[in-house]
């Protein structure tokens, strides 16, 4: 999950949604569920222009795309596409570790676009048109195809550094959507409570099946082997995909996915109890150790209080406040998400929110984008032991839990990786007491990879122990399974 952009649209007619202060949707600093940027991607090549590089064969089309714009380019990694505008480093800042290689030397074709869409959020070149994606084909390819749906509210190139240069180096073509709307005002999109959520599935959906047709379309064969793959807020869309449309992959790997479910636990469920408890531990004195407990019931791992303070400040409040507007807008009266760092006993102050009292309306809005545990294809999930913004054992433990109940356990391999948290920006500021999740992820996509071709099953579900002699360098490159 994490914390985005600032929205600029407004809103959609749906009903109630429109309320006084979005100058409540302050930010704090830039956030995984959610992270703010005015930074603007140049616009690509112009339409349909190869360049000097692509001679000899037609640029692919976009099936259902309102809009699309194609270039050929000696470099589709971040190496070369941040120098020339083909990302957005905004949009991707934070989210992985300072001195984690760049790989180079891919070219290739990058078509940047939009499918139909009445929602604004997203300005990047300028288009200010949600549904927004971004494809990339290597010039060297594999024969596989790996899709993905953004973490937070961020736009298409925010997986750029940490899964797209690394799947391109391998031969991937790599394919991104914005998931249809983004920024902290996300929920103004749609009419109906659930409705900006539920769209991000079919944005993935939508552009999964496009994708496909445009890797047919360039290399005259449909992709091999397609993958799922993200992280937070992308992790949960790798889960929902494998559930609901197992057919368009070959299977996934869900890195820290947002866990929703209508009965609980879900972020709606776990950070109130944050919120009215940590300022109280944080005070310290006679309440403080009462709060703390209050903190571990709630599911904040024992061992993650020296990360409280940033997510205090940063996540919790952010993401309870829009989140609870998604799903519930009528909580707060006439005020548009809340009232920031409300005290408890504050008419509508979200640090008091239960959900479990709140009306079936409210749990019907969650019921429609909620997991279920059935998935059909291969995935293999991994979550940080010291996540403090969704805390493993209200998240990836219940996860793993729903698909063994609905009996598909055999379809899936759990990793908890030992003080791996939720943002990986995090191991600068704490290198001796956290690890990046990033060399764990590509570890856990090689295994699915092994694991597909039949060369060999994942190790069983376990916790990954953090190497007691790995020094932070070794950490940012490497993350044994086994």
């Amino acid at each position: 999950m994490f914390p985005s952009r600032a929205a600029t649209a407004p809103p959609r007619g749906r009903p109630g949604r429109r309320r006084a202060a979005l100058g409540a949707l302050s930010l704090a600093g830039a956030c995984a569920l959610v992270v703010a940027s005015a930074a603007v991607v140049p616009a690509a090549d112009a339409e349909g222009t190869p360049g000097g590089r692509c001679p000899g064969y037609a640029l692919p089309h976009v099936p259902g795309a309102a809009h699309q714009q194609a270039a050929c380019l000696d470099e589709l990694t971040t190496a070369g596409t941040v120098a020339s505008g083909h990302t957005d480093p905004a949009d991707f800042a934070g989210l992985t570790p300072e001195g984690l290689p760049t790989p180079s030397g891919v070219p290739g074709i990058q078509i940047d676009g939009y499918f139909p869409d009445t929602s604004t959020t997203n300005t990047n070149h300028g288009w200010n048109h949600d549904a927004q994606f971004v494809i990339r084909l290597p010039d060297h390819w594999n024969g596989g195809l790996v899709v993905s749906g953004t973490p937070a509210n961020r736009e298409q190139y925010a997986n750029d550094r940490a899964i797209s240069d690394w799947v391109l180096s391998r031969g991937y073509a790599f394919a991104a959507t914005d998931k249809g709307n983004t920024g902290p005002a996300f929920f103004r999109d749609g009419r109906r409570p659930g409705d900006a959520i539920a769209e991000w599935n079919e944005r993935v959906t939508q552009l999964t099946r496009a994708a496909g047709a445009v890797v047919a379309q360039r290399y005259h064969r449909p992709p091999a082997r397609t993958l799922a793959t993200g992280l937070s807020n992308g992790g949960y869309l790798v889960r929902w995909q494998l559930e609901n449309h197992p057919e368009l992959y070959d299977g996934g790997v869900d890195w820290e996915g947002t866990l929703w479910r209508s009965d609980g636990p879900n972020p709606l469920t776990f950070l109130p109890p944050a919120l009215r408890a940590y300022p109280v531990y944080a005070a310290g004195g006679a309440g403080a150790e009462d709060a703390w407990k209050a903190m571990r019931a709630a599911g904040y791992p024992a061992g993650s209080e020296f990360l409280w303070p940033y997510h205090h400040k940063v996540y919790w409040d952010l993401t309870q406040r829009i989140y609870r507007e998604e799903a519930d807008p009528d909580f707060d009266g006439a005020t548009e998400a809340g009232t920031p760092y409300c005290a408890p006993g504050t008419p509508g102050c979200d640090a008091d929110y239960d959900y479990a009292t709140r009306p079936p309306a409210v749990h019907r809005a969650v019921d429609r984008v909620a997991l279920t545990g059935r998935i059909g294809k291969p995935l293999i999930t991994l979550h940080g032991t010291l996540d403090a913004l969704l805390p493993i054992g209200r998240d990836s433990d219940v996860y793993a839990r729903m698909v063994r109940q609905a009996g598909r356990g055999a379809l899936l391999r759990y990793y908890r990786v030992e003080d791996g948290t939720h943002v990986d920006s995090l191991v600068d500021t704490f290198p001796d007491k956290l690890r990046p999740m990033v060399p764990c992820h590509r570890s856990a996509f090689e295994a699915l990879e092994r694991w597909l071709a039949g060369k060999g099953r994942p190790p069983a579900d376990h916790t990954v122990r953090r190497p007691a002699d790995a020094d932070p360098a070794t950490l940012r490159t490497s993350c044994r399974l086994d």
